[in-house]
């Protein structure tokens, strides 16, 4: 058992390429998450890591060590899956990938552990696009594009994003009537934490008569609450999913603007393994999200 849980502490260092990422999740302390690391490097006799103040990073040796981990645990989990298949109650653990999408998953969440409370669940809340079958998820609910064939699916539902500002901003600095009036504005935009990416601004058109239109970056941020407050704030002008914006519309707090000249929905998908027998708790998940799910969006 030592070894097994030494091996499932260095996948999880592995992928957050930090102890205190790795411990977070299994819920150890950095130091304990240390220690079982130098342990397994003893026992195996290589550096597994290269380790800096910063971040920890695998090795040669460890790679090639992380891909046979990650088949050992998908391994264990399909054992635990079948076990758990030959009973007819949705009961065990259930690793679910989740977005960050401003809280919209998460009264799913609290609703399915109080309808199952038999089922464990094990969240990952990331805006990285997860690999379903490499970290061992049993499900994973992503917005975008499918390009997956390991993978089965159902449509959840979708969103659009808006330009909102508070109405007292838009009094004193103007409304825009076009995209290039953006240069004029404070502008507040999205970081994706995980890749530094920044989101773009679906705009129709988005050109200008010197080339590519240019926005102000007044402000960025790495996350939606940070710029939903701000917005309402009368800090600037921001790009946000509908859902996480009704409540300030239906209450005056915010008001879109260009929203003719915005383009592009996009759709909230739930994601499991095709490779996997499904389980009863796979089954009572993608059930009870696929009826749920919707009631947070928009549409």
């Amino acid at each position: 058992m030592d070894k097994l849980s030494g091996v499932e502490v260095f996948v999880q260092t592995a992928l957050a390429e930090s102890f205190v990422g790795a411990g977070r999740t299994l819920g150890l302390t950095p130091s304990a998450v240390s220690k079982s690391i130098s342990r397994l490097e003893e026992r195996v006799g290589v550096r597994l890591f290269q380790r800096s103040t910063r971040s920890v990073k695998l090795t040669s040796e460890g790679q090639v060590f992380l891909e046979r981990c990650q088949r050992i645990m998908v391994e264990i989990d399909s054992a635990e899956n079948e076990l758990s298949a030959m009973s007819d109650e949705p009961r065990g653990r259930l690793k679910i990938g989740l977005p960050l999408a401003g809280g919209l998953p998460l009264p799913v969440i609290s609703a399915f552990m109080q309808a199952y409370p038999d089922i464990e669940l094990d969240l990952d809340i990331t805006d990285r696009v997860s690999d379903v079958i490499d970290e061992g998820l049993d499900v994973v609910i992503r917005g975008g594009e499918l390009n997956d064939s390991r993978l089965m699916s159902k449509r959840l539902g979708a969103f659009r994003l808006h330009l909102v500002a508070a109405p007292a901003y838009l009094a004193d600095r103007g409304e825009p009537t076009k995209a290039a009036e953006l240069t004029n504005h404070a502008c507040l935009h999205y970081r994706y934490p995980s890749t530094g990416r920044l989101e773009p601004w679906p705009l129709r058109r988005s050109r200008t008569a010197a080339g590519e239109l240019a926005l102000p970056m007044t402000m960025v941020v790495s996350s939606l609450e940070a710029l939903l407050y701000l917005a309402q704030a009368g800090r600037g002008i921001t790009c946000l999913p509908d859902f996480a914006i009704k409540e300030a519309l239906a209450a005056g707090r915010l008001k879109t603007v260009l929203d003719r000249h915005m383009t592009r929905s996009t759709v909230f998908w739930i994601l499991w393994p095709s490779s996997k027998q499904m389980t009863p708790k796979v089954r009572a998940f993608v059930d009870f999200a696929v009826e749920r799910f919707k009631v947070g969006l928009v549409d």
